[in-house]
């Protein structure tokens, strides 16, 4: 699988998790795939496992791109990602093995204030 044919299947696996389309969202991942969440010490194996921890998750949820790169097997996706309104900063790690994502990786942020020491040297990015 080449590197743009990896890439369209990471975006309509983005495409699709804003869409709360369970089917095709979870297309992308090996039946044996794990996830990842770090910050929570979680770890789910399995893609209807995968598939179900999100099917369950209440929130209304909304997914915008702001870019993904990568090649080969390794690719890094950065999202931001809505809860009931409320953005988190999403780093998604995607490790391919024959095609489909064995493993992933997914490092989550809360927005927060610029500091005021260093307000003269920045703009603001959005």
């Amino acid at each position: 699988m080449d590197d743009q044919v990896k890439l369209t299947a990471i975006q309509r696996h983005w495409d699709a998790s804003d869409a709360n389309d369970f089917e095709v969202e979870h297309d992308i991942y090996r039946d044996d795939a794990v996830l990842d969440y770090p910050q929570s010490g979680e770890r789910i194996r399995g893609r209807r496992n995968i598939q179900e921890s999100r099917f369950v998750q209440p929130n209304k949820k909304r997914f915008t791109v702001r870019r993904i790169v990568g090649r080969g097997d390794l690719w890094v996706s950065e999202i931001v990602l809505t809860y009931d309104g409320e953005p988190s900063y999403v780093v998604s790690i995607m490790e391919f093995r024959d095609g489909l994502v064995a493993h992933e990786t997914q490092y989550f942020g809360a927005r927060f204030d610029p500091a005021p020491s260093r307000a003269h040297l920045v703009e603001q990015a959005g």
